[in-house]
C-alpha cells in the first residue's frame, strides 16, 4: 500500500471533502439513516448511526439497517484502497449475525480490513452500541473492477 491508502481522516471538514469527491456523496441511503463516518482509511473506518428512526416494529435496531451501516463501512475502505489500484469497489457478499439489540442511542461500526488484494477486499464489521457491548458483526467482501466499466 502507498501513504494514500494508508492515511487516517478523523477531521470532519477532511472526511467531508472526500465524501463530497464521491459521484453521489455520502449516498442518500446513508443521509437518511443518520450514518455519520468519524474515520476512514483503507485499514480502518468507523462510522455512527442512530437507533431512532432504525428501528422495525418491535423498537429495536432493524438488522437491515445494522447491514447498512457495515456496507457503508466496507465500501469506503475498499473504495480508498481500489482508488490506489486505479480501480472502483462493488459489493460482491455481505453477511451479518446480530447478536443483541439495540433499543435507543447510537450504534458504532468499526470495520478493519482482513485482505486489501489487488481484485478484491473484505472487512470484518463489528458494530456496537454506547455501552460498548457488540450488537453485531458482519463481513463485507467487495470485487474491485476497471473503473471504465461503468464510464
Amino acid at each position: 500500500m502507498n501513504d494514500q491508502s494508508s492515511t487516517t481522516i478523523t477531521d470532519p471538514a477532511r472526511i467531508e471533502e472526500f465524501l463530497s469527491s464521491l459521484p453521489d456523496g455520502a449516498g442518500r441511503l446513508n443521509e437518511k439513516m443518520g450514518v455519520e463516518l468519524t474515520e476512514i482509511s483503507a485499514t480502518r473506518i468507523v462510522g455512527t448511526m442512530p437507533v431512532e428512526g432504525n428501528t422495525q416494529p418491535y423498537g429495536l435496531l432493524h438488522g437491515g439497517a445494522s447491514v447498512v451501516l457495515a456496507e457503508t463501512l466496507g465500501s469506503v475502505g475498499s473504495g480508498i484502497h481500489a482508488h490506489t489500484l486505479g480501480r472502483i469497489a462493488v459489493g460482491l457478499d455481505i453477511n451479518a449475525t446480530h447478536h443483541r439489540a439495540a433499543t435507543s442511542g447510537t450504534v458504532t461500526g468499526t470495520a478493519t480490513a482482513a485482505h486489501l488484494g489487488r481484485n478484491t477486499a473484505t472487512y470484518e464489521v463489528v458494530i456496537t452500541d454506547e455501552r460498548g457491548k457488540r450488537i453485531c458483526t458482519a463481513r463485507i467482501t467487495c470485487s474491485l473492477v476497471d473503473a471504465s466499466r461503468f464510464a
